[in-house]
């Protein structure tokens, strides 16, 4: 790096002065500041730049890290679900009674429920009895309901 003490800045400065002149002296200072500080913000941008790819790259490298964990966690737990099926199948074969049960296996079976039909835990004639709404009405059946009566 460049080594420039305050003996060598007076120097120059007292160079500057004789070769640029008075008059002209302070415009060049802020051009020269200006350029100065144009050229630490360009360096600035650079080593953020090479920061942000370091970075990067880092990321890059512990992205692929996990996806490799998490495939092996993905690939020892599909040998342990098909290890258990096999022993699950042997187990079922072992009960069956004969090579058909073995065969098939047992296919779903919906529990014929009417899923239009609510069915409820309180029985209907708790809920008439205490009051319990069992239809939902409209804002409008609402409104009419349950405005206070006019006195005439």
């Amino acid at each position: 790096m460049i080594d420039i003490g305050l003996s060598k800045m007076a120097l120059i400065g007292a160079v500057a002065l004789i070769v640029i002149g008075p008059e002209k002296l302070p415009r060049v200072a802020r051009t020269v500041g200006t350029l100065l500080g144009k050229a630490q913000r360009y360096v600035a941008e650079v080593k953020a730049e090479v920061n942000r790819s370091m970075e990067l790259e880092e990321l890059m490298k512990l992205k692929t890290q996990v996806e490799t964990a998490a495939h092996s966690v993905e690939q020892s737990i599909h040998g342990t679900v098909r290890s258990l099926e096999q022993d699950f199948a042997a187990l079922q074969g072992d009960a069956g009674t004969g090579a058909a049960s073995a065969a098939t296996p047992p296919s779903y079976r919906h529990p014929r429920k009417n899923w239009r039909l609510k069915r409820a835990a309180i029985p209907q004639w708790y809920k008439a009895r205490n009051g319990v709404r069992t239809r939902a009405l409209s804002g409008a059946a609402r409104v009419a309901r349950y405005r206070p009566k006019k006195f005439h």
